[in-house]
């Protein structure tokens, strides 16, 4: 492993979208403050948290294809400008109809950096570190949830939830200029590379790719594609499992933890056995290069101890079954994203991972949201949460029998390591 380009390119993305996924999930947090100021019945709180992922689902697919054809970090940069103010006016809204145009404004913003930074990563990264990379990226959101629950929950002790939401949506705008400075599109753009080390990447990149099956380029030749179609419907319930999960772990501490300082610090422990899980599985995933098992196990033991946390009342095994249901939603993400990157050539892949992501994360809004129904129907979270566990059985089945029978390089490939 070159360690240059783990410095160089992951820390500065790991910084940016943990930035992006603060400002999606601070919503948690601060919900009962909303609830209480604006009047909101449970399914609307549901409904303003997962408003979200109705605009983030608009520049999926031209975001992946704009980052293959233009420019990561371009696109990037551009869309961190503007989900930056979009966050900052989050705060200035004094309507529930206002604070949903808001998130969903939001999501359109924050749409096409996900796609992006992956194809970004293809372009660093061979098959045998892409777990890795992904997961120690994508562990970002376990860290973003764990710091940033406790200072939303701090800063709600001295101000009311807007300057909350308009404190924490200043630092993307300033982040956005850092990572226009320090991040290139692709190793040939890297005056930091050495030229052997340049040179034994580029042709580790490009073996790779004339191992991959050849089609037809771009968002026409991923629709067609029976794997994706998989992908995206594994995702989508995947996706509704976590953010309702995500979104309504702070309401479900906030039983047993009253203050919003002492709720925040709680919320955060179960995202830090979230970001251990997610970077133990990637690495055995890369070690193992099976990607199918490193999802679909981590998905079952989720669903289960969601289950079991409905049967328990001592806040201790309450904090012990979130956790490892955090574990269990979180630890997939880095063998997940790995498979289309490399099942698929670059001219469709940023389609593919688009259309994967666009459809998928409508998920975001359905989990909240059901979540939030059946609270206002039963009166607990019970009902709501067997909704979200059935959800991610689910969604380990469709991986275990459609996207294993759809990509056998999913579950085990042979790509030389650099």
């Amino acid at each position: 492993m070159r360690v240059s380009k783990w410095i160089r390119i992951i820390p500065v993305a790991f910084v940016m979208y943990m930035l992006a996924y603060m400002d999606r999930i601070n919503v948690g947090v601060l919900l009962p403050a909303m609830q209480k100021d604006l009047h909101l019945s449970a399914s609307a709180a549901g409904d303003i948290a997962g408003i979200f992922f109705w605009g983030y689902m608009i520049l999926q697919i031209p975001g992946g294809i704009l980052a293959t054809r233009w420019s990561a970090r371009k696109l990037i940069f551009i869309l961190m400008l503007l989900w930056g103010c979009a966050a900052t006016a989050s705060g200035l809204v004094q309507t529930e109809a206002q604070l949903k145009w808001v998130r969903f404004l939001l999501g359109v913003a924050e749409g096409g950096v996900w796609p992006a930074v992956l194809v970004l990563l293809a372009s660093w990264f061979t098959n045998r570190e892409r777990a890795r990379a992904n997961a120690v990226w994508m562990s970002c959101l376990p860290v973003s949830a764990m710091l940033m629950a406790p200072l939303s929950g701090m800063l709600l002790e001295y101000f009311d939830w807007r300057t909350v939401f308009v404190i924490e949506g200043l630092p993307p705008l300033i982040w956005a200029f850092v990572w226009l400075a320090v991040i290139k599109d692709r190793p040939t753009e890297a005056k930091w590379m050495k030229e052997d080390e340049r040179k034994q990447l580029m042709e580790a990149l490009q073996r790779e790719q004339k191992q991959v099956p050849t089609g037809t380029d771009g968002f026409g030749s991923a629709l067609r594609n029976p794997l994706v179609w998989g992908l995206v419907l594994m995702y989508f319930l995947w996706i509704t499992g976590f953010y309702g999960y995500t979104m309504w772990v702070p309401s479900v501490v906030g039983t047993f933890a009253k203050d919003p300082a002492t709720m925040g610090w709680l919320t955060a422990i179960p995202f830090v056995c979230a970001l251990v899980a997610m970077v133990v599985n990637s690495h055995w995933s890369d070690r193992r290069m099976n990607r199918i098992q490193h999802v679909t196990i981590p998905l079952l033991i989720a669903s289960a101890a969601m289950i079991a946390g409905q049967w328990v009342e001592s806040p201790l095994w309450q904090m012990v079954l979130l956790s490892i249901t955090a574990m269990g939603v979180y630890a997939p993400y880095g063998p997940l994203w790995a498979i289309p990157t490399a099942a698929f050539p670059v001219s469709v892949a940023g389609a593919a991972m688009g259309l994967q992501n666009a459809v998928g994360n409508l998920g975001g809004y359905f989990g909240p949201k059901f979540v939030g129904m059946l609270k206002d129907a039963t009166g607990n979270y019970h009902a709501g949460f067997y909704f979200l566990a059935v959800s991610l059985l689910l969604a380990a089945l469709t991986t275990w029998l459609m996207v294993r029978a759809s990509t056998p390089g999913a579950r085990q490939t042979k790509e030389t390591s650099m």
